[in-house]
C-alpha cells in the first residue's frame, strides 16, 4: 500500500521534473529529479540495472524531511528516474528516512536498510529525533516497509552508545552466509565509531561488536560507513563531522576518511594500518561503493559538502549532484581513484598539443581546448630542470571576470583548486590545497573532468583527487594556461557529448 505522503511526493516530482530543461543539468552526473539531493543510498546492482537511491527532498532545493529518490542505469553514466521509494510516513520515521544501503535477498527481492528518525527529545530538551534502523522490501520499483520496523533500536545498542546519533547502515552478506550491518554511532566520549550487527535472515538483528573507534582522532561523529575488501586489504570509508585540519591531509569541517587495514571475518576485528582523506577538494561526502559484475570496486559520492551548500540558490529547481563513478585500487598502501572507464564511450572529439611552452605569465590559449564538458589530461614538466618554475595554472569555465582555476606550485608540492571567481556571491569554502609529495621536481599530471557544473581533478593517475561544484553560466567555457617561470605541457582533450 502506497502511503499518501509517498503518493504526494511522486506526483510532485513527476510534474516539476518536466519544468527542468536537460540542458540545465549536468550531462553525465546524476542530479535529483527535482528539489534537494544529498547522500547516495542503496548503491547496488539489481535485476540487470545499477540502482542508485539518494537522500531527497522533492519540495525544495533546501534540505527537508528526507525521502529516498531513485534512479537506474545500464552504464553508470546515463540515468533514468524512477518514482521515489521512501517517504517519512510512519511514526518511527516521521522526521526522515535517512541514509542506508541495499542487498538482494535469498528469494530474489531487494531489501533496503535505512535509518528511521522518529519524534523525541534529547537529554537537553532539544527535538533531536531518535534514530533506529528499518527496512523496506521490493522488486526494484515498489518497496514496502516491514511490519516489524524498526529492526534495530536503542535496546540493541551497547552501553554508552547514542540513540540520537545512530545511522547509515551498510549491509552485506558474509562468507558464512550470515548478514552483517555496519552502523555509525557516537559513543559516550562524543567521538565517532562504527558498530557491527549480525542477522541470519535480514529481519532480526543482534549487536556484535565495535568495528572501529575514532577516539578523538578524526572529527567527531562518523557518518555513512562503507566496508569492503580491495586488492588484498580491507577498507573502511567514513565521513567525519567537525574535523580539525592536519597539514594538508584533512581540513576543517565535514570531511572524508579512508582507513586501510586487515579484517578477520570470524571475529569482526579490523586492524588499521594507514589513514588518508578520500577527496582533497571542496565538494565530496558520504561515498558508497559497489563491486561491478567484472570485479571492479566503484565509488560514487555526494558532490557537495555541508559547509558549502549555499553555493546553490534556494530558488533553483534542483540542488546537489553525484560524483563521477570512480574505480578504486590500492597501490603502495594508498587508495587510488580512476574515472569510470565507461567515460570514454561519451567522447566526441580529441585534440592533442605536445611540447607547449608556458612562460612568463603570458596566458596560453590552445586551439580546440575549450568547453564545459570534457576530459582533459595535462602533463606538466619544467622547461629547464635546473630552473624549476614557481607556479603553473589552468583556468577554465572562464569568461570576462568569471573563472575557476587549478594551480601547481612545485616548491610547495601543492595543487590548489580555486573557485572564488566562479560567480558565487556567498562566503563559503572556495579554495582547498592538496600536498603531492615527490612533485618538487616540477613534474605532475592533472586530469581535469568538467561536466557543466563540476570539476573533478585526478592527480598523478588518481593518487589524489580534488572535487568542486561550480555554477558559473554555461557560456563561460574558455580555458587558458599561464606560468610563473617556464613550463612545458602536453595536453590531450576529449570532448564529451
Amino acid at each position: 500500500m502506497i502511503s499518501q505522503a509517498l503518493r504526494d511526493a511522486r506526483r510532485y516530482e513527476e510534474i516539476l521534473e518536466k519544468t527542468i530543461e536537460e540542458s540545465q543539468r549536468p550531462l553525465f552526473h546524476l542530479t535529483p529529479r527535482c528539489g534537494w539531493m544529498n547522500d547516495p543510498n542503496g548503491f547496488s546492482i539489481y535485476d540487470g540495472f545499477y540502482h542508485l537511491f539518494y537522500q531527497y527532498y522533492p519540495y525544495s532545493s533546501k534540505w527537508g524531511p528526507m525521502h529516498w529518490g531513485h534512479a537506474i542505469s545500464r552504464d553508470l553514466l546515463h540515468w533514468n528516474y524512477l518514482p521515489a521509494v521512501l517517504a517519512p510516513d510512519q511514526l518511527y520515521d516521521q522526521k526522515g528516512c535517512f541514509s542506508g544501503s541495499a542487498i538482494t535477498m535469498e528469494d530474489g527481492r531487494q531489501l533496503l536498510m535505512y535509518t528511521s528518525v522518529g519524534e523525541t527529545m534529547d537529554p537537553a530538551g532539544f527535538d533531536s529525533g531518535i534514530q533506529t534502523q528499518s527496512i523496506a522490501i521490493g522488486d526494484g520499483f515498489e518497496y514496502e516497509k516491514y511490519s516489524g520496523n524498526p529492526v534495530i533500536t536503542e535496546a540493541d545498542l551497547p552501553e554508552g552508545a547514542s540513540r540520537f546519533d545512530f545511522r547509515d547502515p551498510k549491509v552485506w552478506k558474509a562468507e558464512d552466509g550470515t548478514y552483517v550491518a555496519a552502523v555509525a554511532n557516537r559513543p559516550a566520549d562524543g567521538s565517532g565509531s562504527v558498530l557491527l550487527f549480525k542477522s541470519t535472515d535480514l529481519l532480526h538483528w543482534k549487536y556484535w561488536r565495535v568495528l572501529a573507534s575514532n577516539r578523538g582522532r578524526f572529527g567527531s561523529m562518523w557518518e555513512c560507513p562503507d566496508f569492503f575488501s580491495l586488492d588484498g586489504k580491507q577498507v573502511l570509508l567514513v565521513s567525519p563531522q567537525d574535523m580539525h585540519p592536519s597539514g594538508f591531509e584533512y581540513h576543517n569541517g565535514n570531511g572524508t576518511l579512508c582507513l586501510i587495514g586487515t579484517y578477520d571475518e570470524k571475529t569482526g576485528e579490523f586492524v588499521e594500518e594507514s589513514n588518508q582523506a578520500i577527496d582533497y577538494g571542496i565538494d565530496f561526502y558520504a561515498p558508497q561503493t559497489i563491486e561491478t559484475p567484472d570485479g571492479h570496486r566503484v565509488m560514487i559520492g555526494w558532490m557537495q559538502n555541508w559547509d558549502a551548500c549555499a553555493i546553490r540558490a534556494p530558488y533553483e529547481k534542483w540542488a546537489g549532484q553525484m560524483s563521477l563513478p570512480r574505480e578504486l585500487s590500492i597501490r603502495n598502501g594508498r587508495l587510488y581513484q580512476s574515472p569510470w572507464r565507461g567515460l570514454s564511450s561519451l567522447y566526441t572529439d580529441t585534440v592533442i598539443h605536445k611540447n607547449v611552452l608556458v612562460s612568463g605569465l603570458d596566458e596560453v590559449v590552445l586551439e580546440g581546448i575549450s568547453g564545459r564538458c570534457l576530459d582533459m589530461t595535462v602533463r606538466i614538466r619544467p622547461a629547464d630542470r635546473e630552473k624549476i618554475f614557481h607556479k603553473i595554472s589552468i583556468r577554465f569555465a572562464q569568461k570576462d571576470n568569471l573563472r575557476t582555476g587549478v594551480s601547481f606550485r612545485p616548491y610547495e608540492q601543492t595543487v590548489k583548486i580555486d573557485r572564488k571567481y566562479s560567480g558565487s556571491c556567498r562566503a563559503i569554502v572556495h579554495q582547498r590545497r592538496c600536498l603531492v609529495p615527490g612533485s618538487r621536481c616540477g613534474e605532475i599530471t592533472l586530469r581535469l573532468i568538467l561536466d557543466r557544473y563540476s570539476a573533478e581533478i585526478f592527480i598523478n593517475d588518481g593518487e589524489y583527487v580534488m572535487t568542486a561544484s561550480l555554477f558559473t553560466p554555461l557560456e563561460a567555457e574558455r580555458i587558458c594556461f599561464f606560468a610563473d617561470g617556464d613550463a612545458v605541457i602536453d595536453v590531450e582533450k576529449h570532448g564529451i557529448g
